[in-house]
């Protein structure tokens, strides 16, 4: 009776482990973000999002790099996230609204945007 049970645990426990999809890590062009208020605006939006496990935003690459769980989000969702904040992400334009709110330094360069200038 005990190996009968304890086999019935070990397969209980097998079986909801393989349930679980490994993380997937993507890059996703991003632009518009050249300076650290635009690494930390993404970074922060981003980590409260459902699935997300690691955010980078390289500024010089100007590239964020995404961990999530494929059964929590996707990349369009990803993607669809960035923008609503105010960046353009891949092929996904910033929302408008959002993006006339961000900080000069943030904004495209035909907007007069990008990095600061060095002396």
């Amino acid at each position: 009776m005990k190996s009968i049970f304890i086999s019935l645990l070990l397969l209980g426990a097998l079986s909801s482990t393989a349930q679980f999809k490994k993380p997937v890590t993507i890059q996703i062009k991003t632009p518009q973000a050249a300076c650290a208020e635009c690494k930390d605006k993404i970074e922060k939006f981003l980590k409260y999002e459902e699935g997300i496990a690691k955010i980078v935003v390289d500024i010089k690459k100007k590239i964020t790099i995404v961990t999530y769980l494929s059964d929590r989000t996707n990349i369009e969702n990803i993607k669809t996230t960035i923008a609503n904040l105010g960046f353009d992400a891949d092929d996904i334009t910033a929302n408008e609204e959002t993006y006339k709110r961000l900080p000069i330094c943030c904004k495209r360069p035909e907007d007069g945007g990008g990095p600061p200038k060095k002396n």
